[in-house]
């Protein structure tokens, strides 16, 4: 029987048979409690998948559409050279805007690095060219071309070097998302799956029992899977909720655009994990009943 028959067969069950197992003990709170902890766990795995999938088009979008052009010549050289690269880029195709930086921009960039009192008029440092591109784009071979023709010094720079691995990070990152996602899911069936057994065996006399005055096997599974699932059911709900609102109370994401305060959910993403508890139960009820059937099996 497949996932939704067993769905169909246990949304027309009836409600007096979950009596046959007992409502308290303590494989009901263990069931509750794995599935709480397990969605509150997913929620944050399922967090961390969507925004390294942000991050990654983020990377991909800000840095395919820019570009540096760096010119590196003997000092009474630069300015012609950058005036000539200027030139250059302004009647290149499929270019918005280029311009160059000035000291204090550049100082800033390399601040982090080296501190605010770098001396740059004592060193060698490149001038730098902001590259803006638009539409389809530019021809990046014909550009190097015209660059070297009348800048010998510049060097085009796509960012493609940096764009790459960034962004096969970010979709590894997202991947191990998922999977995590679907460790939480096996390890909630295993730990079902026990609790199922477990509570089984601990009711093998009532199932004999059961057994005597006629009960079918499959009217005992149900009665398991029906108790199990709800469990789960309830569990995942309070988990989920709880995941939920501790993503909502992390920080935002500022204007310095940290990965970390971006961890969280933005607007439809917010509905994603309402499916967690409706995942769980399903993960529940396959499990449960795989149990139920093998131990009844088992019983004599």
């Amino acid at each position: 029987m497949n996932a939704l028959a067993a769905i169909r067969s246990l949304l027309r069950t009836d409600l007096k048979v979950g009596r046959v197992v007992p409502p308290a003990g303590y494989t009901a709170r263990l069931t509750i409690f794995t599935s709480g902890a397990m969605a509150f766990l997913a929620v944050f795995a399922l967090a961390l998948s969507l925004a390294t999938g942000r991050l990654a088009d983020r990377w991909g979008a800000e840095l395919a559409r820019t570009a540096t052009v760096r010119i590196s010549a003997p000092a009474g050289q630069v300015e012609a050279q950058t005036q000539a690269a200027l030139r250059v880029l302004e009647t290149t195709p499929g270019i918005a805007r280029s311009r160059a930086l000035d000291r204090e921009e550049e100082q800033a960039l390399l601040e982090p690095w080296f501190g605010p009192d770098l001396p740059l008029e004592g060193l060698p440092v490149p001038r730098l060219i902001e590259v803006i591109e638009e539409g389809e784009g530019y021809d990046r071979d014909g550009l190097r071309l015209r660059l070297q023709a009348e800048a010998p010094g510049a060097v085009l720079d796509d960012h493609t070097r940096w764009r790459a691995p960034l962004i096969r990070a970010a979709d590894r990152l997202r991947l191990l998302g998922l999977a995590a996602l679907l460790l939480i899911a096996a390890a909630t069936a295993a730990m079902i799956t026990l609790a199922a057994q477990a509570a089984l065996a601990a009711n093998s006399q009532v199932i004999r029992v059961l057994r005597l005055v006629g009960a079918r096997d499959v009217y005992i599974a149900h009665a398991f899977v029906r108790r199990f699932t709800l469990r789960a059911l309830a569990g995942a709900a309070g988990g989920t909720l709880a995941g939920m609102l501790a993503i909502a109370l992390l920080p935002r994401a500022g204007a310095e655009g940290g990965f970390l305060t971006g961890l969280g959910f933005q607007g439809a993403h917010w509905l994603w994990p309402l499916c967690i508890p409706v995942l769980a139960a399903i993960v529940a009820l396959l499990a449960t009943r795989v149990a139920a059937f093998r131990s009844l099996g088992e019983l004599t």
